[in-house]
């Protein structure tokens, strides 16, 4: 029986559990047998006046390539339904955000599929993998990152150089995050474009990240800073997009849980009240 997506999972990435990613890489194995095969049986009449051995030695070499790619395709579909580390690592991650994400996006289209339905898809397999490497990291080597369009949009205080700037009025979440930083000892930084996000990823160095961004930016920040796994959550966008949006603190404390080494707040940051 196949593990089921857990919650944490599923609302990061709004609600979606890679089920269409899955099938389109299942659908992707069905077009390598039977590209495989056509490759072989078309030139068979030709290669078989050559040499009769030739038709056998062609049939091995596109097997020998047919298996490979359903061996790694296939492990990595169980690895996304049950959740477990089977041979996953940054290479498999590689392969799922340089070659497939691209190709599954194109079958799509054909098929009607959405890009946002694809996003959403790609950041919940892009989660279970990241998961599934189970990489715990010091508070010091973990990077909250997060995009301008969380501050409120009258507040003039800029925060995108240094988020501590914040007055802490409450009108946004910006306060609360800034405390979840300082309560667990991590970096957070605020981008409001991908070429900053870059210039922070490089200036901090994380092992880490916990991105909050919408399906095309979180995509494009998977991409962009791979190999440094990044976890990705979905911000909420109830105004609209780019506007006043929302995050779910609970699954950004559960996501610091689950990478930090300790798993807790460092009672050395704590007082009676809070956060020093």
């Amino acid at each position: 029986m196949s593990k089921q997506a857990t919650p944490i999972e599923k609302d990061a990435a709004g609600g979606a559990s890679g089920r269409k990613f899955v099938l389109l890489l299942i659908l992707c194995c069905f077009v390598l047998v039977g590209a495989a095969f056509l490759l072989w049986y078309v030139p068979y009449v030709g290669l078989n006046n050559i040499s009769p051995h030739l038709p056998l030695i062609l049939a091995l070499c596109f097997g020998g390539l047919v298996l490979f790619g359903l061996g790694g395709a296939l492990t990595l579909v169980f690895t996304i339904l049950w959740g477990r580390n089977l041979f996953v690592n940054r290479k498999t991650r590689g392969v799922v955000i340089r070659f497939l994400f691209p190709i599954l996006v194109g079958i799509g289209r054909l098929l009607g599929i959405s890009k946002d339905d694809l996003r959403r898809s790609f950041i919940a397999v892009n989660n279970r993998l990241v998961l599934a490497e189970a990489r715990k990291v010091r508070p010091e080597k973990l990077l909250i990152l997060l995009p301008h369009c969380l501050q409120f949009h009258e507040c003039s205080v800029r925060i995108t150089g240094n988020i501590e700037n914040c007055k802490a009025c409450g009108k946004c979440k910006i306060k609360d995050l800034v405390a979840i930083s300082k309560r667990h000892g991590v970096s957070i930084s605020v981008a409001t474009g991908g070429t900053i996000a870059r210039r922070i990823v490089v200036e901090t160095r994380p092992d880490i990240i916990i991105g909050v961004a919408c399906e095309r930016d979180l995509t494009s920040g998977i991409q962009d800073t791979y190999p440094i796994p990044v976890y990705g959550i979905l911000n909420k966008r109830t105004h609209g997009p780019c506007f006043d949006t929302d995050v779910d603190l609970d699954l950004v404390e559960r996501g610091l849980s689950t990478f930090l080494e300790n798993g807790r707040p460092d009672p050395q940051r704590l007082g009676p009240s809070g956060p020093q």
